[in-house]
């Protein structure tokens, strides 16, 4: 690629090139030496300090309708994104996704303020500085990581990074005096907006901790820590053990009901099996007994054939005298 004959600068401070070459008024082809974006995701992504771009190549500035179309194509697009990143969350995670896929083939780099920047203008945070980078090395996202960035993008800054664009909501964040930090990049045509996740942030995150912070200073205890270390006073120490002692005694009772509810129901279950197995058989002890004593019963036929086998042994035979005297009266 050809070096840049000058290196204007734009109204905002921000320099057209961002090349470290010095002004040349000869044309000589400069390989790119920027570092690619990760391909593999078997170790975090590396600090700043320790890439240390190099790369001698100018950098010329591009439109963001160049670089969706994939332009240039020998050296992925350099997009910064820079934030607090306190309790790293699903809405940071989302963010630097967008970013990363703004265009065909982006390097992310992303800067997170110290501790001191943001104590200063933001307010404590939970998380330190070396967890906050180290919570940014590991997201998948991530290319690259720049620790201890400014709190305003200033063009010795963004020309010592190459940064080719700036991602980030497009919501004017008033800060350290200024209406919107973002307001000079934006004008230079150099900001990208991005999407905010709603329902999640570092702020809801807190407020969720402090509303149910008797929750947790409870749970905390239970888990071993010490009154000292939650910084809880003697009197609520001993409240909160109480509460738990009440809770584990509700837990008992409630376990005690369940066993006693799901008892109940296996006795009903068997209960009902047994009734409804007297019935059958109550039915076919009935069917039987009037099968056997009923009107038409098998005993009502056995009585009356024994009753008449009896009447024929008990009644007299006839001697045949009579018989014959009979049948001559007859005649």
């Amino acid at each position: 690629m050809p070096v840049v004959t000058t290196d204007a600068e734009s109204e905002t401070g921000i320099p057209k090139s961002l090349s470290n070459e010095p002004p040349s008024e000869t044309m000589e082809e400069i390989e790119h030496t920027c570092p690619q974006p990760r391909l593999t995701l078997t170790a975090p992504a590396p600090f700043a300090d320790e890439t240390n771009c190099q790369c001698r190549a100018p950098h010329e500035k591009l439109t963001i309708a160049q670089a969706r179309l994939g332009t240039p194509a020998d050296r992925p697009v350099r997009v910064y994104a820079d934030g607090i990143f306190d309790l790293f969350h699903s809405g940071h995670a989302r963010a630097l996704m967008q970013a990363k896929t703004l265009f065909p083939n982006s390097y992310l780099l992303v800067g997170v303020c110290s501790d001191d920047l943001t104590h200063k203008f933001k307010g404590f945070t939970v998380m330190n500085e070396a967890e906050r980078y180290e919570a940014l090395r590991h997201c998948r996202y991530v290319d690259e990581v720049i620790r201890d960035a400014p709190w305003t993008l200033t063009p010795e800054f963004l020309e010592k990074h190459k940064i080719d664009f700036v991602a980030h909501d497009d919501i004017p964040y008033s800060s350290a005096g200024s209406d919107d930090v973002y307001k000079h990049i934006k004008e230079a045509g150099m900001f990208v907006p991005t999407q905010r996740t709603e329902g999640i942030s570092t702020s809801d995150i807190i407020t969720r901790i402090v509303r149910d912070y008797d929750v947790y200073a409870r749970r905390n205890l239970q888990r071993g820590y010490t009154a000292k270390e939650l910084n809880v006073s003697f009197i609520n120490e001993k409240r909160y053990r109480f509460q738990n002692q009440v809770d584990k005694m509700k837990e008992k009772v409630k376990n005690v009901e369940e066993r006693s509810k799901e008892f109940v129901n296996r006795v009903e279950e068997k209960s009902h099996d047994l009734i409804q197995k007297w019935e059958e058989k109550s039915r076919e002890f009935i069917g039987n007994f009037l099968e056997l004593f009923g009107p038409d019963g098998a005993w009502k036929q056995m009585f009356q054939e024994r009753s008449s086998r009896m009447l024929q042994a008990l009644s007299p035979k006839q001697s045949p005298l009579k018989s014959w005297a009979r049948c001559r009266d007859f005649r």
